[in-house]
């Protein structure tokens, strides 16, 4: 009588559990970066702990990670936090426990620094030390007021240069935005245009398309090929899915132009710490001083909470919340 055959092993093996985690991550449509965060955040926990699996560990246990991150890692309060989503996750969402007594951490001390602003002088002469196509990315950051990622992952149907405006699709916070788009670029992003219609007609005859969100593929299988859909900065060289083997077409890596924006400062001689965020920072602080409304500005940003654009009056050219020093008066 013949054996019927051993089931697969991978069929067999139950998966593991950060596989869960990365599975009930993507079921919840969390941003690739969030999902990459809680993983991690779990795995230093399970290492915290010599490996223990979180099943033999519960509220104890995560308290005294948290208050080692605090205390031993000095880490902040935004950091901490992401740490207790993580394993709050894990717990209630992987596990099927709620954890109690979670407020016994010790808690990071919640610092808020300034951020850091550039005179309109000193954009200038980044903006003209900043090298290639990085310039135009660094421009629009500072002229729209975008983070990077928002920047780098738009796509040519979310320029409109008639309007003079950019749409951010699923910004921080899943929202989506209108930024405006500088009225001085146009030329240069038309010219841009036209060399990377270039690269999308070699991709299209090449069968090479463009991620897209969520199951619009399933959707409209097509339009990974279409114009509209491909990016605005797309990256020097297509990439094959790790998974699938399949040939596609990513945006710029962020690190190609935050190395860029880092060369510049050091060419520009600007003695501040300087990051593509800090053009961010001075699109809303100088839209502040030439007397645009805050909750325009807020809008703008994309901020849920007025309170967070409010930041941004503490460092106004007028002085510290935008008063004029008593010793200019005498």
């Amino acid at each position: 009588m013949t054996q019927p055959p051993a089931p697969n092993a991978d069929a067999r093996r139950a998966p593991k559990l950060l596989e869960r985690v990365h599975r009930a991550a993507r079921l919840r449509h969390f941003s690739p970066r969030t999902e990459s965060a809680y993983v991690q955040w779990i795995r230093r926990f399970i290492l915290f702990h010599d490996k223990r699996h979180p099943n033999e560990m519960g509220a104890e246990e995560v308290v005294a990670f948290l208050s080692d991150l605090a205390v031993r890692g000095e880490i902040g309060t935004s950091t901490q936090n992401q740490a207790l989503s993580a394993l709050v996750f894990l717990y209630r969402e992987i596990l099927g426990r709620e954890l109690e007594g979670l407020d016994r951490a010790v808690r990071a001390r919640r610092t808020r620094p300034l951020p850091v602003v550039l005179s309109r002088e000193e954009v200038r002469t980044l903006l003209a030390a900043v090298d290639g196509r990085h310039r135009l990315i660094a421009t629009l950051l500072y002229g729209g007021g975008l983070r990077l990622l928002e920047c780098l992952r738009l796509r040519i149907k979310d320029v409109d240069l008639d309007r003079r405006q950019l749409i951010v699709r699923e910004g921080k916070g899943a929202r989506d935005r209108r930024c405006p788009l500088p009225s001085s670029q146009r030329d240069r992003i038309e010219r841009h245009l036209i060399r990377i219609r270039e690269i999308h007609e070699r991709d299209r005859a090449a069968g090479i398309g463009v991620r897209l969100p969520n199951s619009l593929r399933r959707k409209y299988p097509s339009a990974t090929y279409e114009w509209a859909w491909y990016w605005l900065f797309p990256a020097a060289r297509p990439t094959a899915d790790r998974k699938t083997g399949e040939v596609f077409r990513h945006h710029l890596h962020e690190t190609a132009t935050q190395r860029a924006v880092r060369r510049a400062t050091v060419r520009a001689r600007i003695p501040k710490r300087v990051s593509c965020h800090t053009l961010r920072h001075s699109f809303a602080t100088h839209l502040l001083e030439d007397g645009s409304d805050i909750r325009t500005v807020q809008q703008l940003l994309g901020h849920r909470d007025v309170r967070t654009t409010m930041i941004y009056t503490h460092v106004v050219d007028r002085g510290p919340l935008g008063v004029t020093s008593p010793a200019d008066r005498l």
